[in-house]
């Protein structure tokens, strides 16, 4: 049996979060979003047509938006925990890429967005 590796990916989760180094930021909160890529052995899941075979979304979106509930100064910080949670609670991912980014963040000037971006 050949492997079917592929790539599972869910781009610009939109979220309301209170991250940032200063007060200010973390009183007032924010908008990010949030794209995430799985790396998974699709073999089985390709095959057998169920959910129980593969990375499910869902379980995948849900443990994003709790990572992302909890406060951070940093965003590397948020991709670090969002990469640990997902490892901890997935066994199928081969590797993960997850970009956290901050809309419309306070510089001194117009900027759409600051990101960063973490592979595991």
């Amino acid at each position: 049996m050949n492997k079917k590796v592929g790539i599972i990916e869910i781009k610009n989760m939109e979220f309301f979060a209170h991250h940032g180094c200063y007060e200010e930021e973390r009183l007032k909160g924010n908008i990010f979003h949030v794209s995430l890529k799985i790396e998974t052995d699709m073999t089985l899941a390709s095959e057998s047509d169920n959910i129980i075979d593969t990375v499910n979304y869902q379980t995948a979106y849900n443990i994003v938006k709790d990572e992302m509930m909890i406060p951070s100064n940093l965003l590397e910080n948020v991709c670090f925990r969002i990469l640990n949670a997902l490892y901890d609670k997935m066994s199928d991912i081969q590797k993960a890429t997850v970009k956290v980014s901050k809309l419309n963040p306070a510089l001194g000037g117009k900027v759409e967005k600051t990101s960063v971006t973490q592979t595991k």
